[in-house]
């Protein structure tokens, strides 16, 4: 996508929804710590600004069941990961060098 039609080259979205109910939720496995941390490798490698990266908070994105969940926009990737190692991997992989991490893909069946 070119910047005459996208501000920013990719959006990374974090679900950080925390569901009262006792139903899982991306809450339930630290989603903002690895929003936290996508946030500080993004600006450590200067990803961050118009035309590169934009790391933001989503409420549910109704993938509970791969959770915890992000995707990255303009592809339309999503992502279940499990730990900082993961982020980073996303980061230097996805966002920096434009290569899906294939081994973190959301199985596409996996929904709420």
């Amino acid at each position: 996508m070119s910047e005459a039609t996208s501000y920013y080259g990719h959006h990374i979205f974090f679900c950080l929804n925390k569901r009262e109910n006792g139903e899982a939720c991306c809450a339930d496995h630290n989603a903002q710590a690895a929003f936290d941390r996508c946030k500080s490798q993004v600006k450590a490698r200067g990803l961050a600004g118009p035309g590169k990266v934009r790391v933001n908070k989503a409420g549910c994105l109704d993938r509970c069941q791969g959770g915890p969940i992000a995707v990255v926009y303009p592809e339309g990737v999503w992502y279940t990961y499990v730990d900082q190692n993961d982020i980073d991997e996303i980061v230097e992989s996805h966002l920096q060098n434009g290569k899906v991490v294939e081994r973190l893909l959301t199985p596409p069946h996996l929904g709420r």
